[in-house]
């Protein structure tokens, strides 16, 4: 019988699904966080822009979208932020569990 490959191995091994299934759920987790608010200002832009258009305050030249669209673009640098640290810390040490185990 013909010896598995390191890839099947890396497959079968528990550690792999648990990181794979953590990795999928962090994803949309974030995803989510992300396009909800997103298409929700995409959809007030395209069918209420007015809301959007008031200026912050009576005398102010910025409008509510300003604010708002700043806040999405920062969220999403936060929410991929928190990808990469968790995807350098607990996904790269499964990672290398992983590896070493498959590898004896």
């Amino acid at each position: 019988m013909p010896q598995p490959t390191v890839q099947t191995r890396i497959r079968q091994n528990p550690k792999f699904a648990e990181m794979v299934s953590k990795r999928t759920r962090l994803a949309i987790l974030l995803s989510l966080i992300v396009l909800l608010p997103y298409y929700t200002f995409m959809m007030i832009t395209a069918f209420n822009p007015a809301l959007l258009a008031q200026p912050i305050s009576d005398d102010s030249i910025i409008t509510i979208g300003w604010p708002v669209g700043a806040i999405l673009v920062i969220g999403s640098w936060l929410t991929t932020a928190i990808y990469i640290r968790r995807a350098n810390g607990e996904f790269d040490k499964l990672n290398k569990e992983i590896l070493d185990e498959v590898s004896k």
